[in-house]
C-alpha cells in the first residue's frame, strides 16, 4: 500500500487551501442569500474580515488576503510535489493506470513541467499495451488508440516546453516508428535528439529504422556504421550488422 504522510504544518496548509478554495468558488458562482452569508462567515473565520468600508479597513483586508494567497501558493506547490512523488511510486510498482491519473493531477499544479508530460506519455504507452493485451478478451482497439494519442500529445507538449528534451523526443520517435507507423513524423524528432546526444546508439537504431522504412537507405546504412564503430556491446554490434545487410539488400533490389 502506497502512503504519503502529512505533517501537522502540511495538514494545516491543506485545510487553509480548502477553505479559501471554497470561498473563491462561492464568490465566482455569483451566489447570493444564504451563500453570501456563508462567504461572510468564511471571511470572519479565516481572517476576521467582515465588510470593510473605510480606507484603513480596506487596506488591512487586502493585506490579510495577500498573505493568505501566499500561504495557498506554498500549499499548492507542496501538494503538486506530493502528487508527483505518489505517481512515481505507482510507476515504480508498475501500476500504470494509477500513475497516469496521478501524473495528470500533478500537471494541474505544475502545467509547465515537461517532466510530468513525459511521464504521462510513458504511462499512456504502457496502458496502450495493456489495452492490446486486454483486446483478446473483449477490449477495444479504440481504447488502445486513444492511449497512444494521449502519449503522443503528452510527448509533444513536453517538447513544446523544452524543444531539446531528449527523453520525450526519443519516446515520441519510438511511438511513431513502432506503434503508429508514422516514420516520416519520427525522423525530425529523432534527428533533434541525436543532435543533442550524438553517441546515443538507442536513438540511432530507431532513426535508422525510420530511414529504412522511408526508403532513405544510404542514411540508414550510415547510421548502422556509426553504431558498429561506437558500441562496445557485441549484441548491439551484431544487430546493427544484420540490419545493415537488410537495408543494403533492399537498396540493391531497388
Amino acid at each position: 500500500m502506497i502512503k504519503i504522510v502529512l505533517n501537522k504544518s502540511a495538514v494545516s496548509s491543506v485545510r487553509q487551501s480548502f477553505l479559501v478554495f471554497l470561498f473563491t468558488s462561492l464568490l465566482l458562482c455569483g451566489c447570493s442569500g444564504k451563500s453570501s452569508k456563508t462567504i461572510i462567515r468564511l471571511q470572519k473565520m479565516e481572517e476576521n474580515v467582515g465588510s470593510p468600508t473605510t480606507e484603513a479597513e480596506l487596506k488591512e483586508a487586502i493585506k490579510k488576503y495577500q498573505d493568505r494567497v501566499t500561504d495557498i501558493q506554498l500549499a499548492n506547490s507542496q501538494i503538486g510535489i506530493w502528487y508527483k512523488m505518489l505517481a512515481t511510486r505507482y510507476l515504480d510498482a508498475k501500476m500504470y493506470g494509477e500513475a497516469l491519473k496521478t501524473f495528470q493531477t500533478a500537471i494541474q499544479y505544475y502545467p509547465a513541467n515537461q517532466n510530468l508530460y513525459y511521464y504521462v506519455g510513458v504511462c499512456a504507452g504502457y496502458m496502450a499495451k495493456a489495452s492490446l493485451d486486454f483486446n483478446a478478451t473483449g477490449g477495444t482497439s479504440a481504447e488502445r488508440f486513444n492511449y497512444l494519442k494521449l502519449a503522443e500529445s503528452a510527448y509533444l507538449r513536453a517538447i513544446e516546453l523544452e524543444p531539446r528534451y531528449v527523453r520525450s523526443l526519443y519516446g515520441l520517435g519510438v511511438l511513431y516508428v513502432f506503434e503508429l507507423d508514422q516514420c516520416d513524423k519520427a525522423i525530425p524528432h529523432l534527428e533533434t535528439a541525436l543532435s543533442v546526444e550524438t553517441k546515443n546508439t538507442d536513438i540511432m537504431f530507431v532513426l535508422a529504422r525510420a530511414y529504412y522504412v522511408e526508403g532513405r537507405y544510404d542514411e540508414a546504412v550510415a547510421l548502422y556504421d556509426r553504431i558498429i564503430s561506437l558500441t562496445k556491446s557485441e549484441a548491439k554490434k551484431k544487430s546493427a550488422e544484420e540490419n545493415k545487410k537488410i537495408v543494403l539488400d533492399a537498396s540493391y533490389a531497388n
